[in-house]
């Protein structure tokens, strides 16, 4: 298992984000993911500590090696297609 690394709150959420979850809402500092019937809760600091992170992994039901395979990997959102209009010749 490798170590957890430091990341902000904004990047603990693209990761979860990037495994399946979905922002279901936000009170104060605090952010509220879910995916199916699982979700956590994440804090929107500038770091987190590691065993903050580790108890957000805990409660996803996500091991440190998915979490590490996702903060590597883009983010995939789908394209708006107005935007793309926009841009064409």
């Amino acid at each position: 298992m490798p170590k957890l690394p430091v990341v902000s709150g904004a990047e603990a959420v693209r990761a979860l984000e990037r495994l399946g979850f979905a922002v279901a809402r936000q009170r104060g500092s605090h952010i509220v993911l879910r995916r199916g019937s699982s979700g956590c809760v994440v804090p929107s600091h500038r770091e987190l500590k590691t065993g903050t992170l580790s108890g957000i992994l805990k409660q996803a039901g996500v091991s440190v090696d998915e979490f590490m395979e996702a903060l590597a990997r883009p983010l995939l959102r789908p394209m708006n297609h107005d935007s793309a209009l926009v841009n064409s010749p």
